[in-house]
């Protein structure tokens, strides 16, 4: 991993300039870019997962423009605040379609703390078709009720803000129609939680749909009771179990992300 970490070495540590609350939520968040770039969930160096900081001043942090996420650490993420403006140091910017959509929902949801935005091709594929995410699989009823919003063009009018998030409303999981794939949560864990079970769910349906015959459709009600059972994967109960195992596996793999 020597070469994908070289275009970062310019980069200083920042662990002595901020809190402890914020570094640790710094290497969560260059953990779950890495993840993603894990997964093969990333789109070059598009899309974006933000984390908000604790405190009165709602600042929040993304990914820098110009790196893959392979390549994010916990000291080059970029903070800024609601207005997109940068608040710390650093020789990145940030991409203004991403500021739009993350700012919209930690501005309006105080529970959401982490925003992942992905455009993934089975994610994207099935936010293109018209029925939206079908209740088929056990992966998509237990995401239980699914949000949605209409394409506006790409995110860079501020006005759309207002509503991506009625559209989202209460709701942990959103379809950006044609677009992609968005999930909020208390944590990176609970966001990663909802995004892997949303991701695995569309790709099953995009297979589902090519294999030529019919469908089974599940018994009436069984959507809404494996959506009751399945609450402790997103709420902060199961997420930071799975999280502390994602971790360690990546820093098996490559533990610069947390420099």
């Amino acid at each position: 991993m020597a070469e994908s970490t070289a275009g970062i070495a310019e980069i200083k540590s920042v662990a002595g300039q901020v809190s402890e609350a914020e570094w640790s939520i710094r290497q969560d968040l260059a953990c779950l870019y890495r993840v993603v770039a894990h997964h093969g969930w990333d789109d070059f160096l598009f899309t974006h997962l933000s984390v908000r900081i604790p405190g009165p001043e709602h600042h929040f942090l993304l990914n820098p423009l110009g790196l893959y996420f392979e390549e994010i650490t916990a000291s080059s993420l970029v903070k800024v605040d609601v207005d997109g403006n940068k608040v710390m140091d650093t020789p990145y910017d940030v991409n203004p379609a991403g500021f739009t959509i993350h700012s919209a929902v930690h501005m309006a949801r105080d529970d959401a703390h982490c925003v992942m935005h992905l455009h993934t091709d089975d994610g994207v594929a099935v936010s293109a078709q018209e029925s939206g995410l079908l209740p088929i699989t056990q992966h998509a009823m237990q995401l239980g009720e699914i949000a949605y919003h209409d394409y506006e063009g790409v995110a860079l009018d501020l006005d759309e803000r207002a509503r991506i998030v009625a559209d989202l409303g209460t709701r942990q999981c959103m379809l950006l129609r044609n677009h992609g794939t968005l999930t909020v949560g208390q944590s990176c864990a609970d966001a990663y939680m909802a995004m892997y079970y949303l991701e695995r769910a569309c790709t099953m349906q995009v297979r589902a749909l090519s294999g030529g015959t019919a469908i089974c459709q599940p018994p009436q009600g069984s959507a809404e009771k494996a959506a009751n059972q399945s609450k402790g994967l997103f709420d902060g109960r199961i997420g930071p179990l799975a999280w502390d195992a994602v971790k360690r596996k990546m820093q098996r793999l490559d533990d610069s992300f947390l420099h």
